[in-house]
């Protein structure tokens, strides 16, 4: 889930001469192993592989994409993280990568001293969605209503720790409502109980939900974001609706393990950064509901200490488990 939505777009001279770095040495002389802490047919497996393609064209080089899902991303993140730090394995992590931390025990691994970021791909933010049923249009409306039944509104999410329920539980913090979650195994069933009226809202990527809000059957209310959704350039977001200073989103980043020499993390910063900004790239990542980002391994470890800071405290004062 993400997270407050800041794009980094690092330096560009920089990242061009460390491109050209990379380039110039032994490396890489063998295939990249890229890790997918979720199932294959995902956004973020989507994503990935689009960008994952363009680097194996970049560096002449195969780049294998290994997905590894379960455990709330942290089997490919221990995957990972155990991994040599030689620059020939990396992982796509999201938002959650953020949070484990602070809500689950005893992780193999420390985020901080085993894992390396080396650039932010994209920038995914949410849209509630709501059951036509509920008597609520706008998001003051659905706050009105959860303040006058407290208690009474389920909301579901893709899964637990995602940007949708990080985004919601921010929401009942920031306003001091109470609703339930219902964590699902993914946006497709939690979508169709949505529409089924088994739930009344949904904070997920627009891509799930876009022909169901197209066709009547589900209704768009806000954007996570600060800036309006490409996708859904009519929604409100939550700030303009009324909540100061609501910005998530969920994110996409590559890290290594720790300790990969810092002129192979630049370079391989640099060729992402270029290619989630090519426009082929950045056309078919927009159709995920991804904005691209692109940053270096300084920016977007920046981004991700902030992120934790963020949502350590929102999962300490409401008690967010995994569960």
């Amino acid at each position: 889930m993400t997270s407050v939505y800041r794009v980094q777009w690092g330096a560009g001279l920089v990242l061009l001469l460390a491109m050209g770095a990379l380039n110039a040495q032994n490396y890489p002389d063998r295939p990249i192993r890229w890790l997918v802490p979720v199932p294959a047919g995902s956004t973020t497996d989507i994503v990935t592989r689009i960008v994952a393609q363009k680097l194996s064209e970049s560096i002449s080089q195969q780049v294998v994409v290994d997905n590894r899902p379960g455990g709330v991303m942290t089997i490919a993140t221990e995957v990972l993280s155990k991994a040599a730090p030689d620059g020939y394995t990396v992982a796509t992590l999201l938002t959650p990568t953020a949070v484990n931390p602070f809500v689950i025990k005893n992780l193999p691994y420390n985020t901080e001293k085993d894992l390396q970021p080396v650039s932010q791909m994209v920038a995914v933010p949410g849209v509630m969605t709501m059951n036509p049923s509920v008597m609520a249009n706008s998001l003051k409306e659905v706050i009105a209503l959860a303040r006058a039944k407290p208690g009474s509104l389920n909301y579901g999410s893709p899964g637990a720790l995602t940007s949708g329920h990080l985004s919601m539980e921010l929401l009942k913090l920031t306003l001091g409502l109470n609703m339930q979650h219902v964590p699902y195994k993914g946006g497709a069933p939690a979508i169709a109980d949505l529409i089924g009226g088994q739930i009344q809202f949904l904070i997920s990527g627009p891509p799930g939900v876009l022909a169901h809000i197209n066709s009547g059957r589900l209704k768009a209310i806000a954007t996570t974001a600060a800036k309006r959704s490409p996708g859904l350039p009519q929604t409100p977001t939550f700030i303009e609706s009324g909540v100061a200073n609501f910005d998530t989103s969920e994110w996409y980043g590559v890290f290594s393990p720790a300790k990969v020499a810092t002129d192979r993390l630049n370079g391989l910063a640099a060729h992402i950064a270029r290619i989630v900004r090519l426009p082929d790239v950045a056309e078919k990542l927009s159709l995920q509901g991804a904005i691209p980002v692109g940053s270096s391994p300084e920016g977007f470890s920046r981004f991700v200490k902030s992120e934790m800071q963020l949502w350590s405290d929102v999962a300490r004062k409401m008690n967010i488990t995994p569960d």
